[in-house]
Formats: structure tokens, sequence, C-alpha cells
């Protein structure tokens, strides 16, 4: 079920929208953006009235540390006390895309249709959330027809992902024209998205790691540096750029390095789990 997978990102994105309510709540989240999720969580567990935030950042520091059980059941309760949230809806929605690609063959389709239904229900909620959006499209473009996915139903959401980020409808499009293997116009969709955002360096290393697939490597490395005088000291970047010289066999030394200054990086959620990183400098020899 790896086709279910869920972007991080669309997923950590909610916890910048929450507001804090309580002294508490705030040295929580603040624990939460330094990727310190059980001391968070043995903050939080300490307030004894716990209200929809709290519950909300429970659930995200439990999705974050894998604990998938103990997300959806604080998502669940955080619902019951908003239950025409779309956020709640979305992180619901996630919790079980996970549990599909976590899961075994046996529970992995429902937890995939579970996903589709909240997905669909936090857009329906709220045309405007991004990433509710983000995660649909994701759902669409890669499950089955007969789970609800189809590349027809994907397309469909980009004229609505336009009105709310232009460069990641470009991405999105590209994401489409990929999996037609249409890739030249796969690409000059990757570049529109650059220039419709110049100094988002997300942007560069989407178009830097396409090139790379492509076996076009020496391209691929100017992207990257191009990338890299962006935002030298970019988490993202330090670990897409070692991933893709792993990947490729080359560069290893170079990879290690790569990863050593992510790991000792100030990481916050939106960037890959350390344990990734570790993962990785174990297959380039570190």
């Amino acid at each position: 079920m790896r086709g279910f997978l869920f972007y991080l990102f669309a997923f950590v994105a909610a916890a910048e929208s929450v507001s804090a309510k309580t002294p508490e709540w705030d040295r929580a989240h603040e624990l939460y953006q330094r990727t310190e999720y059980a001391q968070a969580l043995a903050i939080l567990d300490r307030i004894p009235e716990k209200d929809v935030d709290t519950l909300q950042l429970a659930g995200q520091c439990h999705f974050m540390r894998g604990d998938y059980k103990q997300a959806n059941e604080a998502f669940e309760k955080a619902l019951a006390l908003a239950p025409r949230s779309s956020e709640l809806h979305r992180l619901i929605g996630t919790v079980y895309g996970r549990r599909a690609e976590t899961g075994s063959v046996f529970t992995a389709p429902g937890n995939a249709r579970k996903a589709h239904q909240y997905f669909e229900e936090a857009v329906e909620l709220d045309p405007n959330n991004r990433e509710a959006v983000a995660n649909l499209f994701e759902y669409y473009l890669e499950a089955p027809g007969i789970m609800g996915g189809g590349i027809d139903k994907a397309e469909t959401l980009v004229k609505h992902i336009a009105k709310l980020n232009p460069a990641a409808a470009f991405h999105a499009q590209a994401q489409l024209e990929s999996k037609r293997k249409r890739y030249d116009v796969a690409e000059a969709e990757l570049r529109h998205a650059i220039q419709v955002a110049p100094q988002d360096v997300g942007r560069l290393i989407d178009l830097a790691k396409f090139l790379s697939d492509r076996g076009r490597m020496k391209e691929s490395d100017e992207k990257f540096a191009e990338a890299a005088r962006l935002a030298p000291s970019s988490p993202q970047l330090l670990f897409a750029r070692a991933e893709t010289f792993i990947q490729q066999k080359r560069n290893l030394s170079d990879a290690r390095q790569l990863l050593e200054r992510y790991l000792a990086s100030p990481l916050t959620p939106e960037d890959p789990p350390r344990e990734d990183a570790r993962a990785l400098l174990s297959k380039a020899g570190g």
C-alpha cells in the first residue's frame, strides 16, 4: 500500500494554524515545533480539562511518533467537540492514510476508504483548506479506482488548487503528467512552478529530483546547486540532495556530509524524521 503515501508537510502544516489557549499549550506547541514530541505530550497530559486545541496538538504529537491509534483517538475526541472542523476531518484522514500504508493487506483497503471519506468531507467543509485539497488530490492520484481514486478525479482538482496556490497547481499538473508518462510536459510544469515562486526552494528541489529520476544527473546537480545558493542551510535541501545521491549510488561521501549537517540542524515537524536520515546515513556507509 505504499502508493497511499500522503506528504507529511501537508499533515504538519496544521500545527501553525492553531492558536494557543493556555501557557501549557504554548509550551507544548513550542516543544512540538522542535520535534520534542514526548516532552510536549507530558505537558499536555497534565492539562485537566482538554479542549479542542489540546486534543489536536496531542494527536499531532502521537502521529509524529508513529502512534497512529493514539493519534486517531485524540483527533476523534477533538472532532466530537468541533464536528464541523475541516482541519480535524483532514487530520483523521491523514491518520487513516498512514494506517493504510503501514497496515496489513486485510486492513489497508478499509483504512484507505476511510481516508478518502475524511478528505472529501474536509474539502466539503472548507474548500479553502489547502492541505485538505492537497491530501485529496494525492489520494485521487495514487489510489486505484476501486477505492475511489483516479487520474481524472485528480485532474478536476487542479483548477481548484490553482485558486489557492498557483505554484502548487503547476506541481500537481506535473504529477499528473508524470503519471501519464508525458515527461516533457511534466518538466515544463515544474519549470512554470519555479517561475511563479522563484524564492521557494522546494520548487527547485522538485525539479532537481525529477531530473535525477530521468537520468539527467548534471542538470539535476545544477538545480540542487541553485537551490543551495537560495537556501544553503535548508534541512529540506540537505535531506533531498543526500537522498538523491544515495538513490543514484554516487557521491556517497557528499551524501554522508549532507546527512550529518541535517542531523545537526534544528529540525521542525515539516522536515523528515531524524530516523529517516539515520537510515539513509547507514545506506551511505555512515
